[in-house]
């Protein structure tokens, strides 16, 4: 403030003593243009007007400055003005500077003004006048490295602002109670707070919700395409889903990420079909053509059911495929690889595609081959007792050779054992699995076990006319095609867990791609729905596995999405509920198998090998199990930026986590559904009845958007425009 009243007073010095003398010669005010530092231009047309009047009036004296006096009075003053001004003039630039810096600087803390000289009185003016004139007596000596700092600062004030550097990016302190709305929604308009609170609402509206589908098939009668379309986008579209196709995405990928979230991408259009249709197409995709082959091995659960065919039964929070031809099947494909390059163009190699192996192949070939899994694991416990597959046995050849010892003759027990994958620990593999993703493997010639009383091979799963094997080997192309897409495009896939009947064969493709591409990072990731029984198990065996044949492991950890329709086909088909008893015991599940991730994520940090072999997603909106995740990160030693641990959340859903994670340093991703309007009802059905099973949830992101709503009006923010500075980690 004391460098702000000295520059105040000197351009009030010399306004005032230029001023007084006016009346009495044009060419002083060319003067005090040049000292106030208004520019030369505005001097040299004052002085050449000044110069014009000067010759009318034939009295005019001219120095060699340009400066005229009409008397000696005005000239003694004009000579010791000069004098100051030589050496005062390019410091005045520089201060002026300053002072327009200082004062925008200070606007609103001490108010304030004008040019300053207004609040000075005439007796003032004489010794602000005196002080000025001592005060650039002291500064004079050091003129010449006073010049040289301003033309510093000058070119400092031209540079180009940079961006922070990358390893110091803006961070906030994380509320681990998710209880501040600021954090929550700065990322929102005012507008969207309103509108997402008016969805709440009428998702809190059990009736409404429950009429949904309906209700929005009668608005579209009634107000027509283009009118239907702008309600939607107003309301439940624009609060769900990110857009209509790639392009009209970005705006939104690029304000998640500079407030610190990355997107997970999924093209959300479902065909609206009929319980009718959907059950017709499901079984004809279901059976082979060979007919449904049952033999005395045969598990009913992987056998398709007309009752349950139709796998959109009791399912709120999945998007589900039908099965119509090949062609259908292929334009998935293109469509999961443009969002594999609307991620990589939005995201800088940070973002994820979801995808469903239903979407690429017929599901009939995918119960068989779960079926056969199956099948194996009861093989493996009748040859060694216990349960379990292969790897939690830890058997060696010798071991099987002893078992064959009876007909360890015979040609085709022998080939068995060459082609058995094993290593030091004991035996990874029965059958040579990287055959399911080699494109000129057949399934029949894969899966055969050599029976132990008679050495006769005996086939794992039936016969697959050869039509059908081309579909397999169609599957597994599409899969290579997307998987090599997103490696070569440094985007990661996420391939969604289905019905129990379907995960077996989706679970070991997965694997098999993930040791075939995840060599130097994880690009595939696996899902595992934690209100399974045998989630825990499944997944040591996988991270064995993956630990044992050297590859990146990536895991998407759920709660599921199918309970309901689980428990009611095990109960109509005759088979044990794999589903865990109740929430508790799916929270205790999802608790358990995240610290054995940790655990292992640990093993590798300690060892000095590389931590992120294991990459792990806590997809939940249960901010009970995100703080677990957070306190367990810190008690075992990791942190968010050893980049091994991530959260997801739905688009439109708990804002309030996912949005303070991002910009407290946690890396987090929000899932970003799109697609026409009119070709994502079904998923915004959906989307509405899962807000309803989750009214606790509601009722604290209610409250919080009012709070931040009134804390809007109240500061008068209502027109606040949301503009982030984060660096997604």
């Amino acid at each position: 403030m004391a460098l702000l009243r000295s520059l105040s007073a000197q351009r009030t010095t010399i306004n005032l003593v230029y001023s007084r003398n006016t009346s009495t010669n044009g060419g002083t005010a060319a003067a005090a243009a040049v000292a106030n530092g208004n520019g030369l231009r505005r001097a040299q047309a004052l002085h050449t007007t000044n110069n014009n009047n000067n010759s009318k009036n034939n009295n005019t004296n001219a120095n060699s400055d340009g400066y005229a006096a009409t008397d000696s009075e005005t000239a003694n003053i004009l000579s010791t003005l000069r004098q100051v001004l030589q050496k005062q003039h390019q410091q005045l630039q520089w201060q002026n500077l300053v002072l327009s810096s200082v004062v925008a600087g200070n606007a609103g803390i001490g108010g304030g003004g004008g040019g300053g000289g207004g609040f000075y009185s005439h007796s003032t003016t004489r010794s602000l006048h005196s002080a000025a004139r001592n005060q650039q007596a002291q500064v004079a000596p050091a003129e010449i490295a006073v010049d040289d700092e301003a033309k510093q600062r000058k070119r400092e004030a031209l540079k180009p602002v940079e961006p922070k550097p990358a390893g110091t990016p803006q961070r906030d302190p994380l509320d681990v109670s998710f209880n501040d709305p600021l954090a929550a929604f700065k990322s929102k308009t005012t507008w969207e707070l309103v509108r997402a609170y008016v969805v709440y609402m009428i998702c809190s509206s059990e009736k409404l919700v429950e009429h949904n589908m309906k209700l929005m098939k009668v608005a579209r009668t009634l107000l027509g395409g283009r009118l239907f379309e702008l309600l939607m986008k107003s309301s439940f579209y624009g609060h769900f889903v990110a857009g209509e196709n790639r392009h009209t995405i970005v705006p939104t990928l690029e304000r998640l990420r500079s407030f610190g979230v990355k997107p997970i991408l999924d093209y959300s259009v479902e065909e609206d079909i009929s319980q009718e249709e959907a059950e017709k197409r499901e079984v004809e995709s279901s059976v082979s053509s060979a007919g449904d082959v049952k033999d005395d091995g045969t598990m009913p659960q992987y056998h398709v059911d007309k009752s349950f065919a139709d796998r959109r039964y009791k399912v709120s929070s999945a998007r589900t495929y039908f099965y119509l031809n090949e062609a259908t099947c292929e334009r998935n494909m293109e469509t999961f690889i443009k969002c594999l390059e609307a991620v990589s163009g939005a995201t800088f190699g940070t973002g994820i595609t979801a995808i469903k192996l239903t979407a690429l192949g017929r599901p009939q070939l995918l119960l068989q081959l779960s079926e056969v899994i199956m099948r194996t694991r009861k093989y493996m416990e009748d040859l060694v007792g216990g349960q379990g597959n292969v790897l939690t046995h830890h058997k060696t050849i010798k071991d099987l050779e002893k078992y064959y010892a009876s007909v360890g003759d015979n040609k085709d027990v022998q080939e068995f054992l060459k082609n058995v994958t094993s290593d030091k620990e004991g035996i990874l593999h029965l059958f040579p699995w990287s055959g399911i993703v080699d494109e000129n493997s057949q399934l029949s010639d894969t899966f055969r076990v050599p029976d132990p009383q008679t050495g006769q091979m005996r086939r794992l799963i039936s016969q697959i006319p050869p039509k059908e094997e081309e579909m397999f080997r169609n599957m597994i192309r599409r899969l290579n095609t997307i998987v090599k897409t997103a490696a070569e495009l440094d985007v990661r896939i996420m391939i969604d867990a289905e019905q129990t009947y379907f995960q077996p064969a989706i679970s070991r493709i997965t694997l098999e791609m993930m040791r075939k591409y995840n060599k130097e990072k994880a690009i595939v990731f696996n899902t595992y729905q934690c209100y399974l029984r045998e989630s825990f198990r499944e997944v040591g065996t996988d991270l064995e596995q993956a630990k044992r044949q050297n590859f990146y492991f990536g895991a998407k950890l759920v709660r599921g999405a199918y309970m309901e329709q689980e428990r009611a086909r095990a109960q109509a088909l005759g088979y044990s509920d794999p589903v865990n008893p109740n929430y508790e015991a799916t929270t205790e599940m999802y608790h358990k198998t995240l610290t054995e991730c940790l655990r292992r994520i640990k093993l590798f940090k300690d060892s000095g090998e590389d931590a992120k072999k294991i990459g792990i997603m806590v997809a939940s909106h249960n901010e009970d199990t995100v703080r677990f995740a957070i306190e367990k990160m810190k008690e075992i030693g990791i942190s968010p930026e050893d980049k091994v641990i991530c959260f997801g959340q739905l688009l439109g859903m708990c804002d309030y986590i996912t949005f303070p994670l991002g910009q407290a340093g946690y890396s987090a991703y929000k899932y970003i559904p799109y697609g026409p309007v009119e070709e994502v009802l079904p998923y915004l059905s959906r989307r509405a009845q899962e807000n309803k099973g989750v009214l606790k949830k509601i009722q604290k992101e209610k409250r919080l958007l009012a709070a931040e709503i009134r804390r809007r009006a109240f500061r008068g923010q209502l027109f606040y425009k949301p503009k982030g500075n984060y660096v997604p980690i």
